[in-house]
């Protein structure tokens, strides 16, 4: 009791250290950004990337030959013969985990970090120069899709030229050698391209108050500041009104909160992470969206979906994967019984390196000391599972028993006609849910490839390795995912049945010509 009322009073203090703590550490390693690594460190820097890689990452050859890439390492030491900067070494080191060839495994890029408290002053100024635009990568130009700035003349279908004198393209063309999708696939880089331009500009030269940019439309150029501002604030009368209404409103929130709950919400973009939606009057046909495979009660929401579905006898459900990155493969297996239409197994057997390769690389990889103090405690119990669960197979390699037994489908899996509409964002789970189902035969796949493998992906726990001398932090996949079904075709992803790309005046209208194309179906 003592020690509690102790604790108490100490409370403030102690939130004051671990802010002083906080503050010098982002200190410390916004200083790091502009310190040169010698040489010899940044060769232990390059040895220490190769031997994480094999160590944790199984299958590391699946796509490039081990001679080849062993070849790429001692070809960057040698090369490497004066110091560098962190983002300088990041750029050297980050194309050789790239090309593995595997989506999940990178280096992060090394960028200056913000208190909390610089960062809520940032925040307060306004909406940042980027943000008031939403951007399209198309046919290998930045344009503006939409105009949120207080510059009303800037149309739709602009052009952006320049940005602070750096050509967009040369930027996003420079960052594609520093990540990989899964394979040899295009897509996947071309989906995400224009959002992550933005990413690359802020590495390079920070977050900014104003931005200088050259537009073009039609033949007409113009070179104009855009910068941060605050949206004007409601007045006192409108104030009082929104308050009255979450009063009258509290039932609604109170449905909204659960339906957050349980459909999964990304604050970010303001939208829930699955939805069902019925797009003909008569209940016949459904759309299932679904952005994400993470947060929410997922197991609820099919639960509720897939009883709606057979409610209102629906004839045909649309599943819509675009731009879908991912997540937990337990939903997708879940999800997959309300869509399988006989018995079936899942996965292959799933490949590691080694069960210390999970123990060592995924365990004890994250968390603070106390946390790591816990962990060690639990250690026999967990390294006892993975004895009895990662076993070695006639061929030599080690390999993670998970859903590969057959399953039965769901008592309310929908019986009827299946579209699912993918692109190049279609990307780690979400491609080995469209392997299975298109492997099955069980859907018609209406847009692009994805930029997942239709073989699988190495996925699963992913520690991030901090190398000791550049500080930079490398993600390395450790399970190595293989669909029940596979393709004869190496490398690439799921190839659409019917091929829609919309145009850049599809997107400023808002209009999706693969789902039209669904819905004009007979």
């Amino acid at each position: 009791m003592l020690a509690i009322l102790f604790l108490k009073k100490r409370i403030p203090q102690i939130l004051l250290a671990l802010l002083l703590v906080q503050c010098s550490t982002i200190k410390k390693d916004n200083a790091r950004l502009q310190q040169l690594i010698p040489v010899n460190a940044l060769h232990e820097d390059v040895d220490f990337t190769h031997r994480k890689l094999q160590k944790l990452h199984p299958n590391l050859d699946y796509y490039i030959s081990k001679e080849k890439l062993d070849y790429q390492f001692d070809s960057l030491k040698k090369c490497l013969t004066k110091p560098l900067t962190p983002l300088e070494f990041y750029k050297k080191i980050s194309p050789l985990v790239a090309a593995v060839r595997q989506g999940h495994s990178y280096v992060l890029a090394p960028q200056k970090a913000y208190t909390k408290k610089e960062t809520k002053s940032i925040t307060k100024k306004g909406i940042g120069p980027f943000s008031q635009f939403d951007f399209s990568y198309y046919n290998d130009k930045l344009y503006v899709l939409k105009n949120k700035s207080y510059i009303k003349s800037i149309i739709p279908g602009t052009e952006v030229l320049l940005v602070n004198g750096i050509k967009p393209q040369e930027l996003i063309n420079e960052y594609s050698h520093y990540f990989s999708s899964d394979g040899f696939n295009t897509t996947f880089k071309k989906a995400a391209a224009s959002k992550r331009f933005v990413s690359y500009f802020t590495i390079e030269n920070g977050i900014k108050d104003s931005l200088h940019y050259v537009f073009k439309y039609n033949d007409s150029i113009k070179s104009i500041t855009i910068k941060r501002f605050k949206q004007d604030s409601l007045d006192a009368k409108n104030k009082k009104q929104v308050e009255r209404k979450v009063v009258l409103d509290k039932a609604k929130q109170q449905i909204l909160k659960k339906k957050k709950r349980i459909n999964g919400f990304d604050k970010t973009s303001n939208t829930f992470i699955r939805e069902l939606h019925f797009v003909s009057k008569d209940s016949s046909v459904a759309l299932l969206k679904i952005r994400g495979f993470k947060e929410g009660h997922y197991r609820k929401f099919y639960k509720n979906s897939f009883a709606e579905l057979q409610k209102r006898k629906t004839k045909t459900l649309i599943i819509d994967l675009r731009n879908n990155g991912g997540g937990r493969l337990s939903e997708i297996v879940h999800l997959y019984s309300y869509l399988a239409d006989s018995s079936f197994v899942f996965l292959k057997k799933t490949e590691v390196v080694s069960k210390a390769s999970l123990f060592e690389g995924v365990y004890f990889n994250k968390g603070n000391a106390v946390v790591k103090t816990i962990k060690t405690l639990f250690s026999p119990i967990v390294y006892s599972y993975l004895l009895l669960t990662v076993h070695k197979d006639k061929d030599g390699k080690n390999y993670f028993d998970t859903d590969t037994k057959p399953r039965s489908i769901n008592k309310n899996a929908f019986k009827g006609k299946m579209y699912v509409l993918i692109n190049g964002g279609s990307f780690s789970a979400s491609s080995i849910l469209s392997t299975n189902l298109k492997g099955s035969k069980r859907a018609t796949f209406v847009g692009e490839e994805t930029g997942g493998d239709y073989n699988g992906t190495v996925a699963g726990f992913m520690p991030i390795v901090k190398l000791p001398h550049s500080k930079l932090h490398l993600r390395i996949g450790t399970m190595n995912f293989t669909p029940f079904y596979q393709s004869p075709v190496h490398g690439r992803g799921i190839f659409p049945d019917v091929s829609i790309l919309p145009t850049l005046e599809d997107q400023i209208q808002n209009n999706d010509p693969e789902l039209n194309w669904i819905l004009n179906q007979p």
